[in-house]
């Protein structure tokens, strides 16, 4: 493979969720070892760690748990990145905790993901940690939902598990706002259905989950339809050989752009027209999400960092008023009446906390009106005033202009994370 057919592979991005001890670490180990992407050094390190606490076998779940205390603990606490890839595609996972305090962590690592894999443990079935992490995969609007039913061997390999917990999951997923969701009976530890076809379950017909992750589209996961493109910086080389040339690059949040496309900037509301579309690898003719570009327009226009170039006839709500369905991060509560630093896309303001209208049980999706109030890893609907006009879409729309975070403007710490509804 040259380098450019492995620049140009498609790349997925995958969170993995469950209870604790469902087996998640312990999945992805053996996701990177049978798909060769571990190097021997690391396999024996982890293989004579495995000796040393007396495990029978290898332990795969210690290539995943990097941090000390996870290690000591056999939990996973923080999201852990770990990439890979195959001849047909490049993955990056989030691992993230199952534990109820770190839902926090999860929102992190789950809210750029295609595909959300949720384990559950077949002896156990759908638990209250299995609906919570399905509501904020629904809430974060991860496209593609895949539910890996494991420890399948300790179940006697049998359908009648599988089918119960699928009847059940799916079941409950019915109310959630999820609309790709698959099924697969696995064992992590001994690797049926992971990479290579189960022996033990004959009755499954359906794919490995390595098939499923190569395979699944999510060419279409992007909006393609709403031209959104927050500028980022602006290109003034100033030198003889670019002596005129003023380029705006970003990265495209959303719809298809054209040379030759009429496009209006905001907030100036000036229009022009698209001159040029630079990268890094020469000219397009057209890009689209989420390409890294640099537009050059046919008029000169004051455009600066924290703009947006959108279509005439389509554009986005330009507001201060902003209803979020936030992610608390801090341990500090939210403040009713409290003032914060927000980033959406290229711009950062200020806001007030306006309301806080409810506050949402992650178990069962009811909207507690009594209790306000919003601590670390709660999940709350709050209205927000900022201190500058916003150029924003609702997130189910769009994940990157229905997005934004709050910082703390004394410590400079990520406190939350909003959906823009």
């Amino acid at each position: 493979m040259t380098v450019q057919e492995y620049q140009d592979m498609e790349l997925l991005r995958f969170t993995t969720a469950g209870s604790v001890d469902d087996g998640k670490s312990t999945l992805i180990g053996r996701l990177l070892y049978d798909s060769k992407s571990i190097f021997e050094d690391q396999y024996e390190a982890v293989k004579a760690t495995s000796e040393r606490r007396g495990e029978e076998g290898v332990n795969l779940a210690l290539l995943t748990d990097g941090l000390k205390s996870e290690r000591e603990q056999g939990i996973t606490i923080d999201v852990a990145y770990r990439y890979f890839s195959t001849p047909k595609r490049k993955f990056i996972i989030a691992d993230t905790p199952g534990h109820i305090q770190y839902t926090r962590n999860m929102v992190t690592g789950a809210s750029t993901a295609n595909v959300a894999l949720i384990l559950i443990d077949a002896r156990n079935g759908v638990v209250e940690q299995t609906r919570r992490h399905a509501i904020i995969a629904s809430l974060l609007q991860i496209p593609h939902l895949l539910v890996c039913i494991n420890k399948m061997d300790l179940v006697d390999w049998k359908e009648e598990a599988y089918d119960k917990i699928k009847d059940e999951f799916s079941g409950f997923a019915s109310k959630l706002d999820v609309n790709d969701i698959n099924f697969i009976p696995i064992s992590a530890l001994t690797g049926d259905n992971v990479v290579e076809k189960s022996t033990n379950m004959d009755w499954y017909q359906g794919t490995t989950l390595m098939y499923y992750l190569e395979n699944v589209h999510i060419g279409s996961d992007h909006n393609f339809i709403d031209v959104r493109f927050p500028v980022q910086y602006v290109i003034r080389p100033y030198n003889d050989e670019y002596h005129d040339y003023r380029g705006y690059a970003g990265r495209i949040a959303g719809g298809i752009l054209k040379k030759g496309d009429n496009v209006t900037v905001l907030p100036s509301g000036f229009t022009s027209k698209i001159s040029k579309i630079d990268t890094i690898d020469g000219e397009l003719e057209k890009a689209f999400p989420p390409q890294s570009v640099t537009l050059l327009l046919e008029d000169d226009i004051d455009i600066s960092r924290g703009d947006m170039i959108v279509r005439e006839n389509n554009q986005p709500e330009v507001t201060q008023d902003i209803d979020v369905m936030v992610s608390w991060f801090n341990e500090k509560p939210l403040q009713l009446r409290g003032k914060y630093k927000i980033l959406h896309t290229t711009q950062d303001a200020r806001c007030m906390i306006k309301e806080i209208n409810y506050k949402l049980d992650i178990n069962t999706l009811h909207r507690d009106l009594e209790n306000k109030s919003v601590r670390m890893n709660d999940i709350a609907r709050i209205s927000i005033r900022a201190t500058k006009p916003l150029f924003v879409d609702p997130y189910r729309r769009n994940r990157q202009t229905g997005s934004l975070i709050f910082i703390d403007e004394h410590t400079n710490e990520t406190v939350g994370a909003g959906m823009i509804i």
